[in-house]
Parts: structure tokens; sequence; C-alpha cells
């Protein structure tokens, strides 16, 4: 079950998200959720469950603020006016909301989707406490610097995808390399947004099951 939770963000301005916590009382690992480009709707929320579902304690935070786009040309200009400096701010928000939360072990990693995915790279490079990222096909603003990157990545690409390219992803991993930053890079046969089940004309099954199944096993390693 998904609920939605305040907190403050890094900023301490007020941040909400989406919460889905494993069953049982045991400690575990934390973990950042980051939207697709649509917001936190009804399948980022399903996504909260199965990662609850995996053993981790997984917040969503609404980096549009309970908005949700309902076509590509309105989550486009949704992503591109969102304030990435508040967006930052909301998930560096989060990383202390799950830290500080009774049920983790103290270990927070991130992963994120499309747009999500990105920001995952992006938290990789500037929350040095972060314990891992996974990152599906998204690539964050080139004017990046590596040098606060510690966590390990794993990211999921699209060998069609026009926007997330491979190629960019292999500049990441390199610009990790420099910095002793292990990075895991899986291309598959699939288009961009191959994991989202609510889309049939781009998920690909096979590709989901295989992605799943390596990122949740990454996250198990080094979240505990």
């Amino acid at each position: 079950m998904v609920t939605t939770v305040s907190f403050k963000n890094a900023a301490s301005a007020p941040a909400t998200g989406a919460l889905a916590e494993p069953a049982g009382t045991d400690k575990v690992g934390g973990l950042i959720l980051i939207q697709e480009w649509w917001g936190v709707n009804a399948h980022i929320q399903s996504i909260a469950e199965r990662l609850a579902a995996e053993g981790f304690l997984t917040l969503a935070p609404d980096l549009y603020q309970g908005k949700f786009a309902r076509d590509a040309a309105e989550a486009q200009q949704m992503m591109q006016s969102l304030d990435r400096t508040r967006a930052m701010s909301d998930i560096r928000g989060a990383f202390g909301y799950l830290a500080a939360h009774p049920r983790c072990n103290g270990r927070v990693g991130a992963i994120g989707f499309c747009m999500g995915g990105a920001y995952t790279l992006a938290t990789v490079a500037t929350v040095p406490a972060l314990a891992c990222g996974v990152a599906f096909y998204g690539l964050p603003d080139p004017s990046l610097t590596w040098d606060k990157a510690r966590a390990p990545v794993q990211a999921h690409f699209s060998r069609t995808d026009g926007w997330a390219t491979p190629a960019g992803a292999e500049k990441i991993q390199a610009a990790l390399a420099e910095h002793h930053v292990p990075m895991e890079l899986h291309v598959y046969d699939a288009q961009h947004a191959f994991m989202n089940d609510t889309r049939p004309e781009v998920y690909h099954p096979e590709s989901a099951k295989l992605a799943w199944s390596r990122a949740t096993a990454f996250l198990k390693k080094h979240l505990g």
C-alpha cells in the first residue's frame, strides 16, 4: 500500500511523496524512486509497491507537486519547466527522510526512469552518501561533474533511443571510471520506456523482466 507523506526538502521547504513500506518490522534499505516525466502517477506508485515487495522502503518524491501529464506534449512541457534546483532539493530531502525513518537500515539508494533516470545520475553526482543508483534510459545535464560521486551505478538503456543514447551512457561510465566509481551498463533491443507496462506501444516484457531482475539483485547487494 502506498501512502502520501510530507517532509522537508534540503532547503527546508515542504515536499510530499508516495511511500511504500515492506511487510514486517525489520530494518531495510531505503530507496528513492524518481518519477518519469508523467509525474507520480498510478504507474510510479505501482513500481513503489513492487519495490517494497522486494524489501525496500521506497519513497517517490512528487517533483510535480501533485500534477500529472495527460499526454506526451504536456509531459515534455512539465519536464522542461521543472525547477531543477527545487527538484534536486526535494530528492535530497527524500534521502534525509528515508535515512531517518525507523525502518531504514541506514543505507539509501536511488532508482529512476526516463526523466527519473537522469535525476538518479544527478543524485549520484551530487550526494556522496548515496549507497547506489539504478538509472533507466535517462541522461543528466552534460555540465555535471563527477568528483563527488561515490555510489556504484547500474544503468539500463535502449539501443534505439535517440534521446538517452547508449553513447551518452558510455561517456558517463568513462567519467565515473576516472573517479574509480563502477557503472554496469546494460543495453536492450527495445524502445525507450520499455519498462512501462501501461504503454503497450513501447513495453517490452522480456527486456523488462531481465532489467528488473538485474536491478533488484543490484539493489539488494548494496542496500541489504
